[in-house]
């Protein structure tokens, strides 16, 4: 299955720190926040009043006003996110490939909540009769892949997959899986989320998942540090663009990296609580390296799933633990959550393209925050300063909601 190598070519950013690759990757490196307090809507009795947004987004750069007012935040975000990694690779759906060679995988984790809220209220207040013909779009997961689609031309597979927090991850493994198989030669594929909504802050804050630091929102998303309390609601979108590798070298596309391991699998345990061993997610990672043909010491660099919630932290750690033996405490780990809390669905393909940049570009982001040392996270978790680093191969974890899991390992072209 794996003689049909897959690379990345071409990525697309819009996240708290900014709005594209450059912007995203700086503030990164910068050790930036992008953690504030939420403008998009009044938090009212709400507890919790910050929020990762993205805050420099203008829609009518990357569609008309038409278009916009008949998205969702999140489709918007897709569309521009997937534009960009058109742009930096050159791909021309029709040119290079033929338009089924080409397919479109992109999640979200909770599609258009924004713009079911805004009907919901508009149904109450004047009628189902001031109801848009554009509702039912607007709130499904699968508008933005089917979008990308008619944009692009790309008339290969056409899906979004749905899993919580590994939702961007399991879309771009699937993607590999697609390539590798012969299906498609190349692959749009990605996730996007914008759940920074009165219903998604009051959910979250019901379950008691969210930090409740007001009063510091540039300190409030802090993984691995004995202090942490919670995790910060973020958005944005990442694309990566997949393609097999001898037919991107032989059309001169940019390769950035190898995308040579994806594995998944599930706890089977409980719908919010990760296994206390971290046993299933040590599995997800072994498999992972086993997919890829890696020994667990030829990994330099770890994205972790690194939510800053007391049990994920902690029981990741173990897993890592469990999955690389001895070499774990060699192994630099870092969460990028610090600087753009969670994205939820888009966790998994922004961190895996920042992932990708890490290897490309030589540079470990770092985790901020970092201030009080916990026992049970004892590993190197590239404490509040990003670290020059020339590695070989990087890991990228998602762990969801639902006991999903997935890993996803790149390598130097």
């Amino acid at each position: 299955m794996a003689a049909r190598k897959v690379v990345v070519t071409g990525l697309g950013l819009v996240t708290p720190l900014g709005t594209g690759v450059e912007v995203t990757w700086q503030g990164l490196l910068a050790g930036k926040s992008g953690v504030g307090p939420i403008t998009r809507f009044d938090p009212g009795r709400l507890q919790t009043r910050i929020a990762a947004q993205v805050k420099d987004f203008d829609a009518l750069q990357w569609m008309d006003r038409k278009e916009a007012r008949r998205t969702d935040l999140f489709v918007q975000y897709a569309l521009a996110a997937a534009e960009m990694a058109l742009r930096a690779n050159g791909l021309r759906v029709g040119r290079d490939y033929l338009p089924e060679r080409v397919g479109v995988i992109l999640g979200s984790g909770i599609g258009g909540l924004a713009s079911a809220e805004e009907h919901h209220e508009r149904v109450l207040q004047v009628g189902f009769d001031r109801l848009s013909p554009f509702f039912v779009l607007q709130i499904l997961t699968n508008t933005a892949a089917g979008l990308v689609s008619i944009r692009t031309g790309a008339a290969g597979p056409n899906w979004a997959p749905v899993s919580a927090c590994s939702t961007g991850a399991h879309a771009l493994g699937e993607a590999l899986w697609n390539i590798r198989t012969g299906r498609t030669d190349a692959v749009i594929a990605g996730s996007a989320e914008a759940a920074v909504t009165p219903l998604s802050v009051g959910g979250f804050e019901a379950m008691r998942a969210l930090s409740a630091r007001n009063q510091d929102p540039a300190g409030a998303s802090r993984p691995f540090d004995r202090e942490r309390d919670g995790f910060v609601l973020g958005e944005g979108a990442g694309v990566l663009i997949l393609e097999e590798k001898e037919s991107a070298q032989r059309r001169g596309a940019p390769l950035l990296a190898e995308f040579a391991g994806y594995a998944a699998n599930a706890d089977a345990h409980h719908l919010t609580q990760p296994t206390t061993d971290g046993a299933r997610a040590a599995s997800c990672m072994s498999l992972a390296l086993a997919d890829a043909g890696l020994a667990p010491g030829e990994v330099g660099y770890l994205n972790a799933h690194g939510t800053s919630t007391p049990l994920n932290d902690v029981h990741e750690t173990r897993a890592i633990k469990r999955a690389f033996g001895e070499h774990a405490h060699r192994l630099a780990v870092s969460s990028t959550k610090s600087m753009t809390g969670h994205l939820l669905g888009a966790a998994g393909s922004v961190e895996a393209a920042f992932s990708v940049l890490a290897l490309a570009r030589s540079v470990l982001p770092p985790t901020i925050n970092q201030r009080t040392p916990d026992p049970e996270c004892d590993l190197d978790y590239v404490p509040n300063t990003a670290r020059p680093a020339n590695v070989r191969a990087v890991m990228s974890n998602s762990l969801g909601f639902g006991g999903t899991n997935a890993v996803l390992l790149f390598t130097r072209p």
